[in-house]
């Protein structure tokens, strides 16, 4: 089959890998029909995630068509139309009987070298180093998934690709971005970075009853975008966003913060900004958390922080005294999406949110060289690639 592989720091190629087979009785194998570039698929381009190897098959966020079932999985048959989500999880462990699925025991087969890492081993994770499981990723023609008795979610016909596809990472990640807040009625959240998970994070943050949301980012047509779904739009590079959000507050800050940017966040007029960029290209840190310190700043006494973007290690000159001092709570996580796929596609159904309007670009597989590109350098109004096998 074809399949979208890493092939050195910001290099991919689409080459001919074998097919995916069946190696556990609780597998599935599904034909792909759509899979998505993700925003953290571009930390694995950019060679900031370790453990990454040549040859491997990127992509995690991905659905389509099964084609053959192990003898343990009883819930799907062949056929039947799913979307996958990118974490890994079994099901049965503790964490999964917490519906905590992205921090599932049993689904990392090299949980030893995500210990060394990080101290205790996240879930497997698809197509994202071998330190999260090594597993295959979905951008490709066929993709094996391990525990289908548990994670993919059937999708009857009435809906297309483009409008559930999303239930495989991003929107589930920008809707427990803004939960994880606990917005209450008439309260302002801002949201770092208007990419599609930041969008997706404006829009939830609505849903859940905030009277105002307002989209940090500095590329113009990501913070248009912001505004037609409901956003006041702060662009970074022309303003103070402390004064700024300030200045919208009375002083007293956004009550919920959430960091969508993530581990290669930049402000050139920053003045950390030249640092990180230089520690983290000698990969003596593995962050440029200046979304991240901003949102700190910039939170009300008491707020949240809330972080859904990616991060992979260490950062330097983090406020950690303006979160301790001024009593900032922390939530933060890879997204458990099994718990959120089937309530969000019911918001879908409604008409609650529409995902199609991150998606800019429609792709074949063999243009993922040229989709990385183009969403890296957002180049050509690029918001979302999608692309189909």
């Amino acid at each position: 089959m074809r399949a979208t592989v890493y092939s050195g720091r910001n290099s991919v190629e689409v080459q001919s890998v074998p097919d995916p087979k069946i190696l556990n009785d609780r597998d599935a194998i599904v034909r792909v029909t759509s899979t998505a570039i993700c925003g953290s698929d571009l930390h694995l381009y950019d060679g900031y995630i370790p453990t990454v190897k040549r040859g491997d098959v990127l992509g995690h966020e991905f659905m389509g068509e099964v084609v053959e079932v192990g003898k343990g999985v009883h819930n799907l048959a062949v056929g039947d139309r799913v979307v996958v989500p990118f974490p890994i999880a079994c099901g049965a462990c503790s964490a999964c009987e917490r519906e905590l699925f992205s921090l599932c025991e049993n689904s990392n087969p090299n949980a030893g070298i995500a210990e060394k890492f990080m101290g205790h081993s996240p879930a497997g994770l698809f197509g994202y180093s071998h330190m999260l499981g090594g597993f295959a990723g979905g951008q490709a023609e066929y993709a094996r998934v391990p525990f289908a008795d548990v994670g993919p979610l059937k999708i009857d016909d009435d809906l297309t690709d483009d409008q559930v596809l999303f239930l495989s990472d991003i929107l589930p990640t920008g809707y427990m971005g803004a939960e994880m807040c606990d917005i209450q009625p008439g309260q302002l959240v801002a949201v770092w970075g208007a990419g599609p998970v930041g969008l997706f994070a404006i829009m939830s943050a609505f849903l859940l009853g905030a009277s105002k949301v307002i989209a940090v980012d500095r590329v113009p047509y990501r913070l248009e975008l912001a505004e037609k779904v409901g956003a006041t739009p702060v662009n970074f590079a022309e303003t103070s966003v402390l004064e700024e959000l300030q200045d919208m507050t009375a002083g007293r800050g956004p009550d919920h913060c959430i960091d969508a940017a993530g581990m290669e966040a930049r402000n050139a007029s920053a003045p950390l900004d030249a640092y990180d960029r230089v520690k983290q290209a000698m990969r003596l840190e593995t962050e440029r958390p200046h979304a991240l310190r901003e949102a700190a700043m910039s939170c009300r006494n008491g707020g949240t922080l809330s972080i859904i973007g990616v991060y992979g290690g260490l950062m330097d000159k983090f406020p950690i005294g303006a979160v301790m001092n001024r009593s900032l709570t922390i939530r933060t996580g890879q997204c458990h999406v099994q718990r959120y796929m089937r309530p969000l596609l019911d918001r879908i159904r409604r008409g609650d949110i529409d995902p199609t309007i991150v998606i800019s670009h429609h792709l074949r597989l063999d243009q993922a060289p040229h989709g990385y590109e183009i969403f890296k350098r957002k180049q050509d109004g690029c918001t979302k690639v999608v692309m189909n096998p």
